[in-house]
């Protein structure tokens, strides 16, 4: 068991506590291996009636996963960062499929791999203090941990205007979008958590009972305008539609996307077309261990890490450098499937 993540029984709950506050609590491998190890515990324990996810002390509930790690695995011959992705995503799969209602608290920093561990939760809480993105285009990477399922669901093409930029969702955004089922105030989720420990049948009911209203959601004033620049399912047609536009908005985001990854922006574009109408989340994860599998070995992620993580010079050097150079030829190679015996598999 890793102490990076607790995991135990209080009251009828089973609890699943994040405990790496130095690193914001990002996922490694043995942390997911450690929750999919209490999950199939509680499976079929009656005394666990329901899941709660939260973390330990910190500013973050998840900031994601060991990116390092993953860097420099990705470096080297990959192993390791394979390892990472194929227990992570069992992780994912496992609580999405979960039985029991699962309650995740999304309380702070809550990016890439705690996106991936909160949103299968039927009950998701922010609060003022959420912070949620999938950043990983500014990386080399693209919004994986399911990111290719929730972000194609989201209203019209928010999803799409997610995945490219990064932006950072706060709490009432979270709601309005349905990324987050309830908003609670900060400062009743210690009683809330009792109360959910004492008595898991009433969850439902307890946590509508201290929900409020986090007030209007920032993003929605410019939904017209994200349908728009980002109908297109090709990253040329975007570009096309952003400098054509004229407006601050649509200078913003312009600007915004000329700092990320070309391959990583048509790698999150054809997820998110491909996930619109993925047959089953199991299929989703299989595609995304595939994509990530290869991703994660090209030269983009490791620049990405080096200059935004490592050096933090904030100055990547993309390759391929501009989105006209990253071909259909590329991107259908690191979306082939894998061979049987390499695939990923729920377990």
């Amino acid at each position: 068991m890793s102490d990076d993540v607790l995991t135990f029984a209080d009251g009828r709950v089973g609890r699943i506590r994040l405990n790496r506050p130095q690193a914001i609590h990002a996922l490694n491998t043995a942390m997911c291996a450690a929750v999919l190890d209490a999950l199939a515990r509680w499976r079929d324990d009656p005394a666990v009636e329901a899941v709660m996810i939260d973390h330990a002390e910190g500013r973050g509930f998840c900031a994601g996963g060991d990116i390092r790690l993953l860097a420099t695995s990705g470096a080297g011959d990959g192993d390791a960062a394979r390892a990472f992705f194929h227990v992570e995503y069992r992780m994912n799969h496992r609580l999405f499929t979960f039985a029991k209602p699962i309650v995740a608290f999304m309380h702070g920093i809550t990016m890439g791999g705690g996106v991936g561990i909160s949103q299968p939760a039927a009950y998701r809480v922010a609060t003022e203090h959420t912070r949620l993105a999938m950043p990983e285009t500014g990386i080399g990477l693209f919004p994986d941990v399911g990111g290719g399922w929730y972000l194609s669901r989201l209203p019209g093409r928010i999803g799409q205007y997610l995945a490219l930029t990064g932006h950072r969702l706060d709490g009432a955004e979270c709601l309005a979008l349905g990324l987050a089922s309830h908003f609670v105030a900060a400062e009743r989720l210690d009683a809330l958590k009792q109360s959910i420990a004492a008595n898991p049948q009433a969850l439902p009911g307890l946590l509508d009972a201290v929900a409020s209203d986090p007030g209007p959601a920032a993003l929605l004033a410019h939904r017209d305008a994200i349908d728009r620049l980002f109908a297109p399912d090709d990253l040329e047609d975007v570009f096309t539609v952003l400098e054509a536009d004229g407006g601050a908005f649509a200078a913003a985001t312009l600007a915004t996307l000329q700092t990320k990854s070309p391959q990583a922006m048509k790698v999150s574009l054809k997820l998110l077309r491909d996930g619109a109408t993925m047959p089953t989340f199991e299929d989703e994860m299989r595609q995304e261990y595939a994509v990530g599998s290869r991703v994660v070995q090209r030269h983009d992620f490791v620049e990405g890490v080096r200059a935004l993580i490592v050096e933090k010079d904030n100055a990547p050097r993309w390759d391929p450098l501009t989105i006209h150079d990253v071909t259909d030829h590329l991107i259908s190679q690191i979306f082939a499937p894998l061979p049987d015996d390499l695939a990923w598999t729920p377990g």
